[in-house]
């Protein structure tokens, strides 16, 4: 073979492979999205945003090389049709919103990877066998850990140091109710403060607990990280404000809507993380080998605009700590 031939081979080996590298990463990826609340809800859109910035920042653009196909089940309404409508789909890789919807997505698929964002417990859940090594198909980023739980007891206890119950307000449908309700059973009793679990799972009875619970002294409300609940938010906030309840939530954008107080993970900042889990399973890697990663990140919001029209005085400890205070 003439030198000129066996150069001209060989820079066809080393280009071939590059250039098919190239077009495996430019081609167009399919990733599926199933959400836990409403399409237009504003917290939402603004984690979506920030989910879709991760992923550009890892190179992903929907208008290049991934198609993002989108589904809403708000607070786990038709989660499994949508599930499986997704799964027919045939994405890549998913991201899971809330524990209900990462249940219905298990019980479509044993294969695709699922990242999973906005729950606790995935391993009482059945998710996963450890958090080092998940083992399945499904890995992600936990939202819950039970220092949260102490907080919200002990807010409500600095607003009210004469409190002596709280009901726990949430639905028992979820796979984390338990879960949930032993987390602030252990920090009330050393506060003295009776938990009284308030299972919903629907607006009429949200209702007759919030106005049941008007009519007993000292009380408060702690409201679970729940989609479910969440999608009912505007009516726990207008009877909490009605009956001048003092309530604590996980999320910071119901007190931007009139809560008094929450203590809880910033959600906007997980969807930026959740995007590097499905970067990573893009690029080959399995969900069974990513480990599950825990919060890190709190905020606590006052809203003082609130805690005027319920007649509470915010301590200044609190209001130091608080990451945001809306007046």
């Amino acid at each position: 073979m003439r030198r000129r031939k066996f150069i001209e081979l060989v820079a066809g080996l080393v280009v071939w492979p590059l250039a098919a590298r190239a077009q495996q990463a430019d081609r167009m990826r399919r990733i599926g999205v199933l959400v836990g609340l409403r399409e237009h809800d504003a917290n939402m859109v603004a984690r979506l945003t920030a989910l879709r910035q991760g992923l550009a920042k890892r190179g992903w653009s929907e208008d290049r090389n991934i198609r993002i196909d989108y589904r809403y089940a708000p607070g786990g309404i038709h989660a499994q049709a949508l599930a499986k409508e997704l799964i027919a789909l045939e994405p890549e890789v998913i991201l899971a919103h809330t524990t209900t919807v990462a249940a219905a997505l298990q019980k479509e698929t044993s294969t695709i990877p699922i990242v999973f964002v906005s729950l606790a417990d995935p391993i009482g859940s059945g998710f996963i066998v450890s958090l080092a090594r998940p083992g399945g198909n499904m890995t992600g980023l936990t939202t819950f850990e039970a220092s949260i739980a102490g907080k919200w007891v002990s807010m409500l206890k600095e607003v009210n140091p004469s409190m002596k119950r709280a009901a726990f307000l949430a639905n028992p449908e979820i796979k984390t109710y338990d879960f949930y309700l032993r987390a602030v059973q252990a920090p009330a009793a050393a506060l003295a403060i009776e938990i009284i679990p308030r299972p919903v799972k629907n607006a009429a009875e949200i209702t007759n607990v919030i106005e049941d619970l008007a009519h007993v002294s000292d009380s408060g409300l702690i409201v679970a990280p729940d989609a479910f609940i969440v999608v009912h938010g505007d009516l726990i906030i207008a009877l909490a404000a009605r009956h001048r309840l003092p309530a604590v939530y996980a999320f910071g954008y119901l007190v931007a809507e009139g809560g008094l107080m929450s203590y809880g993970t910033d959600r906007v900042d997980e969807m930026r993380q959740a995007a590097s889990y499905i970067d990573r399973i893009l690029r080959g890697d399995k969900p069974a080998d990513l480990p599950v990663q825990a919060p890190t990140k709190f905020e606590t919001v006052v809203n003082l605009k609130t805690a005027k029209a319920l007649g509470v005085t915010l301590p200044p400890g609190l209001l130091l700590a608080a990451d945001e205070v809306i007046e």
